[in-house]
């Protein structure tokens, strides 16, 4: 579970980059170049296997982990007394189902038209994402869907960032409040980075 999480949490950063060159006033030179080096480079290819694997191993094992959890405890506590878990800690089964129903609609929108088994908007090219993005973020339904879906995305991210590494046996006094800090960092500004970008999207076309 944590080896699966840091994986996709190294990919965000990767996602991210490449999503802000949407930003960039070069008419998506610079956003579809990068995307023709994710689709055709054979190494990325290989690391999409690991990829899709990591999020089917780490979706697989936070359901059954939740399930056992349901299981240990089948009734609540008639009075609730002082917890130390974290509120995210909490509602990561939940913050996580939210951002499985998002990866749903993203791949619907993006990575099925590439496969072919859905197809692109009228008008525009199977190829041509950096169209497709600008189509999806300038439809203030799905863009406000987007950003609000990026808050939950932080809160995943709040828990996730450090209790993988507590996980992996990396807690101790002296780096556990620098790994807490760094993932509080993570989960702020990586969510931010994404819905900034309908945001700035959806502010130039007005």
């Amino acid at each position: 579970m944590a080896l699966a999480g840091l994986f996709l949490i190294t990919f965000l950063v990767l996602h991210l980059v490449i999503n802000l060159l949407l930003l960039l006033n070069d008419s998506g030179a610079a956003y579809m170049q990068a995307v023709k080096f994710m689709t055709t480079n054979p190494l990325i290819k290989i690391m999409e296997i690991f990829l899709f694997g990591g999020f089917i191993l780490h979706i697989l094992i936070g359901v059954t982990i939740q399930i056992f959890n349901w299981m240990a405890r089948p009734k609540r506590y008639r009075v609730e007394g002082f917890s130390h878990t974290s509120f995210f800690s909490k509602y990561m089964i939940h913050t996580g189902a939210i951002i499985l129903i998002f990866l749903v609609i993203h791949f619907i929108n993006f990575y099925f038209k590439k496969l072919g088994w859905v197809a692109p908007p009228e008008g525009v090219e199977r190829e041509d994402f950096y169209q497709m993005a600008l189509m999806l973020f300038s439809n203030e339904f799905y863009a406000i869907l987007y950003m609000v879906l990026m808050v939950f995305l932080g809160f995943h991210l709040n828990h996730a960032f450090q209790s993988a590494f507590q996980t992996l046996g990396l807690n101790h006094s002296k780096y556990t409040p620098f790994i807490k800090g760094l993932g509080t960092l993570y989960s702020i500004v990586v969510p931010l980075g994404f819905a900034l970008i309908p945001l700035i999207i959806l502010i130039s076309k007005n």
